[in-house]
């Protein structure tokens, strides 16, 4: 079984001003026994994530080996940096879950060594079963790569905190932006994953909401022409589809990004391209700046040598949430930070213009979502006009009064 990776930064070494430091050498995991051996001083933070496995070929967009775990990193430095005024440190334990490791054993063995925050990167099946094994233990779990709906309604967990936006955030972003832009006829094209059609459900729902038409709605059967080489008649054939419909805008619906990117400017009549693939909606991307963005971005790119992702920014904010927790109630203690996650009064400070909040009804990360082409930030959601009772970012995502959400008492 392989050892997690533990990163510890001390608060003196970052007013030195070091800037980068290596994980610590392997250790081989602690009992439970040895949980009692942590130092009350110390908040260890658990990162679970699956590791892409490398490209058989050359891939101008491989994700990244650090994806995600940069960013938490950096995250660790910024809670050691602030927590040298409450002498509290920071410690980064990392599972990579390679071979047959699953994600349950891995967070019992962060749990059973005394950590009570994790990090996870997993689909939702494994997501919900960690939450489910980790139940009553006084474990808290940021979910930075799940953004199916059902885990903020009927399969919500009292114990899961979601830093990623939703789908239905994401598409709320997108159906605000084209109302705005007078955008009203949809054109939806629909892959042929699972995770095609919950995005485009999402989007119809959002479709409704802000009062957009879809006008048609096609699956794509073309296969994966976005990573096909060379010029086939499946190409030639593959935009006919498109040919005698009356839309203003075509939305695809490829999480995976087979064939997405082979939309725009194929169409017959000439149409922007918006969804998963053309505009997006994402919580981070290299051309944001505003709002201190810019120093978080060069800071990222110094420490870990590439550009941020949005996973990277994710974790950051899962990582943060437990640092800015802390500082704020000045302490570290589980039983304490659990339900401030919660409280209107807990704010996170995160280069998006305001702070951000939990949803108390579903644990929800409320934030802006920034729509941006490849080359350029376009709009932030919420737009102006769109209001709340309690706050315009309320206007992305299921609301308190459409909640399947159910705690327990």
């Amino acid at each position: 079984m392989p050892s997690p990776a533990r990163l510890l930064l001390a608060p003196l070494a970052l007013s030195l001003g070091l800037c980068g430091l290596a994980p610590a050498s392997a250790q081989e995991p602690a009992s439970p026994a040895a949980a009692s051996a942590i130092p009350p001083s110390e908040t260890h933070i658990g990162l679970i994530y699956r590791p892409e496995p490398a490209p058989s070929s050359y891939d101008a967009e491989a994700v990244p080996e650090d994806e995600g775990v940069a960013g938490a990193r950096m995250a660790v430095k910024d809670n050691n940096n602030t927590g040298r005024f409450t002498k509290q440190t920071y410690v980064l334990d990392e599972i990579a879950l390679e071979g047959d490791k699953d994600g349950v054993s891995a967070a019992r063995d962060l749990a059973g060594r005394g950590i009570r925050y994790l990090v996870v990167a997993l689909p939702a099946a494994e997501l919900l079963a960690i939450a489910d094994a980790l139940k009553g233990q006084g474990v808290t779990i940021f979910n930075i790569a799940a953004p199916d709906d059902r885990l903020r309604g009927a399969d919500c967990r009292a114990n899961v905190f979601h830093v990623l936006p939703s789908r239905a955030m994401q598409t709320d972003a997108l159906a605000q932006f084209f109302t705005l832009m007078r955008w009203r006829k949809m054109f939806l094209i629909v892959g042929p994953r699972e995770n095609d059609r919950l995005y485009a459900d999402a989007f119809k729902t959002s479709a409704k909401k802000f009062s957009l038409k879809i006008n048609a709605e096609k699956p794509w059967t073309f296969g994966p022409l976005a990573k096909a080489r060379g010029d086939t008649p499946t190409r030639s054939e593959a935009m006919v589809f498109t040919r005698g419909l009356d839309y203003d805008l075509a939305v695809v619906a490829d999480e995976a990004g087979d064939w997405g990117d082979y939309v725009p400017f194929r169409t017959v009549d000439p149409r922007p391209v918006a969804g998963t693939q053309g505009l997006i909606a994402t919580t981070w991307h290299p051309m944001l700046e505003t709002w201190g963005a810019a120093q978080a971005q060069n800071r990222f790119r110094r420490q870990s040598g590439r550009l941020m992702r949005p996973l990277d920014y994710q974790a950051w904010a899962a990582v943060r949430s437990v640092g800015e927790a802390a500082t704020q109630k000045k302490t570290a203690d589980p039983a304490v930070l659990a339900p401030y996650f919660a409280d209107p009064a807990f704010s996170l400070p995160a280069y998006k213009g305001v702070s951000l909040s939990y949803r108390p009804w579903d644990h929800q990360l409320r934030q802006p979502i920034i729509v941006v082409q490849p080359k350029a930030m376009v709009s932030v959601a919420p737009e102006q006009g769109f209001t709340h009772q309690r706050t315009p970012l309320d206007t992305l995502g299921i609301d308190l009064p459409e909640t399947t959400c159910k705690f327990p008492d």
